[in-house]
């Protein structure tokens, strides 16, 4: 790796920053570039109809040629669901550790990109050199088996990237994270730290995932019915330890959404879940089991409308249904926006007659992530010159600045980035340099960037106050109204009750097209425009309303 004056070590966020998910980082130096992390977002109440939200990578594809790798920290959804995205629109190799990359396997698969991408193992001994860059990876706690952070050697200097982490010191796959590796790279001297903030506001240290493992027990243990437990479907270390509790407690354990049943079947195969061979049965079978001895792991911790656990609180799973008696355990704390959701689908589960046990009264989950003191530990690991709080929303990374300022990372030092800021290392010195395209992409069905901001402006003003159609035919050469004005309402008023507002409604369009035609005004746009203009003033003064006013006018 060899230093030239004239290069200059970018890191420019992609994603996450500001928010929660869709995490995406990408390092340049002179011709080179690798990227950690191709994440999602779900989409909040406000984008209506949209499914998720990738990362913008235009500074991807118009840089292509200089893209050497893409290295994924672990296996969430925020980490490597953007990744099929990506790799429609440039073509990269995929670092990963073993479980994170069969996860990979079976989003691509889905796509039907799995043999034109190609996807490499790495382990805590592997050094990948791309061009300027040597990275490696060093294990961290977290959530999810086999997450990594990484370190990454430019000829500036050292970086490193920690990815998701806490410092669980009884984790659940008894793995725990490298201090050794993280305290060797503090004292070989690193130049910039990104390190994740997600917990940033929380004091103290974050509890071992195996303090929820002892509650997931004695629920088992009390409840005289079915347990089902809601949870994420790539929280592995939850879903070993709802495992362990169904057996000591014998019951059989039924899978219930896509995405759970996939991840499990990946796991079970690379050997990251054990699972005796006749603990786990088909849905079908549910019947044939006294309901003492069943539990059932499913998704729809977050209340998705699609999700498995909400179809069953309203009874429209084709397979299960719950009953009186059953024990739901939602082992997940609420994502930012969803909050109204998961409420929703606690009271219709309780409506139903089952005792529901979520986290604001139980203790039932514990954070992936870890909270100041972990935080702190960290800085105090790497010892950086330089630190970039990522991961998470702004008032996290401020939280998260005034944490490194108490370890003694000089404040001047710090930089809180929104998304495409460019921070430049040259010679040791870090400044701001400008920014490139970085936002949202919005996915929906199978369009990837086709609704943008006005297509969700226009969708809410639909689903707040409706719509209305006016359909008229003009004759051109005698400036007359042939047909119509008819009107068209849909979600603005019921028309069998409101007909003499549409009748004068109608009024108010005739007289403004006849007018407009007097003034020699003749031309589709503007004869529209005037429509809709008089139309829309009418119908707010009479009912304080603002539908959409879609005017369709034919000329004969």
């Amino acid at each position: 790796m060899s230093k030239s004056n004239v290069n200059k070590l970018l890191i420019i966020p992609l994603g996450g920053l500001g928010e929660i998910g869709k995490n995406m980082t990408a390092y340049v130096y002179g011709n080179d570039m690798i990227v950690v992390d191709a994440g999602l977002k779900f989409p909040d109440e406000e984008m209506l109809g949209i499914d998720i939200v990738i990362p913008d990578i235009t500074y991807l594809t118009e840089n292509r040629h200089k893209l050497r790798g893409l290295f994924l920290t672990h296996g969430h959804e925020d980490h490597i669901g953007g990744l099929p995205y990506v790799l429609k629109s440039v073509q990269v190799p995929v670092y990963g550790t073993r479980l994170t990359l069969g996860l990979v396997e079976g989003k691509l698969r889905e796509h039907g990109i799995l043999d034109q991408s190609k996807l490499i193992p790495i382990t805590n001994e592997s050094e990948v050199v791309l061009g300027n860059f040597k990275v490696s990876c060093f294990h961290v706690n977290h959530s999810i088996p086999d997450s990594v952070g990484f370190a990454i050697d430019t000829p500036e200097g050292l970086v490193v990237q920690t990815g998701d982490f806490k410092f669980d010191q009884t984790p659940v796959d008894g793995v725990k994270a490298d201090y050794a590796k993280m305290n060797e790279l503090g004292s070989r001297g690193v130049l910039a730290l990104l390190s994740d903030s997600t917990n940033a506001e929380r004091p103290g240290f974050t509890n071992s995932e195996r303090t929820v493992g002892a509650t997931i027990d004695s629920i088992f243990q009390a409840a005289q019915g079915r347990v089902i437990l809601a949870t994420f479907a790539s929280n592995i270390h939850r879903i070993q330890q709802v495992i362990y509790s169904a057996e000591r407690h014998n019951r059989k354990v039924a899978i219930v959404g896509r995405s759970m049943v996939n991840n499990i079947t990946i796991a079970r195969d690379l050997g990251y879940l054990e699972v005796q061979p006749s603990t786990i049965i088909d849905l079908d079978d549910l019947n044939r089991f006294d309901p003492k001895d069943l539990a059932l792991l499913t998704t729809g911790s977050q209340g998705e409308p699609m999700s498995a656990l909400t179809r069953m609180a309203r009874a429209t799973h084709r397979k299960v249904e719950v009953y009186p008696g059953d024990t739901v355990i939602v082992a997940s704390s609420p994502i930012p926006g969803n909050e109204k959701s998961i409420s929703r689908t606690i009271d219709q589960l309780m409506r139903v007659g089952a005792k529901v046990i979520y986290q604001s009264v139980s203790g039932i989950h514990v954070s992936g992530h870890g909270s100041q003191e972990e935080l702190k530990l960290m800085l105090n690991f790497i010892r950086p010159k330089y630190f970039v709080p990522v991961h998470g929303e702004f008032r996290m990374l401020n939280r998260h600045s005034e944490l490194a300022i108490a370890t003694g990372v000089n404040p001047d030092n710090i930089h809180v980035l929104e998304l495409g800021d460019v921070l430049e290392f040259q010679n040791g010195a870090a400044r701001l340099g400008g920014k490139v395209t970085a936002g949202a992409v919005l996915i929906d069905g199978l369009g990837v960037g086709d609704v943008g901001n006005i297509v969700l402006r226009d969708r809410k003003l639909l689903s707040q106050d409706g719509i209305l159609i006016v359909v008229v035919t003009l004759s051109k050469q005698r400036g007359q109204i042939l047909s119509g004005p008819d009107i068209i309402s849909r979600g603005f008023v019921y028309v069998r009750e409101s007909e003499d507002l549409l009748d004068e409604a109608n009024r108010v369009v005739s007289a403004t097209l006849q007018k407009l035609m007097t003034e020699n005004v003749s031309d589709w746009s503007g004869l529209k425009t005037g429509v809709r203009d008089a139309l829309s003033r009418f119908l707010y003064e009479q009912t304080r309303r603002r539908p959409m006013v879609l005017p369709i006018i034919m000329e004969v």
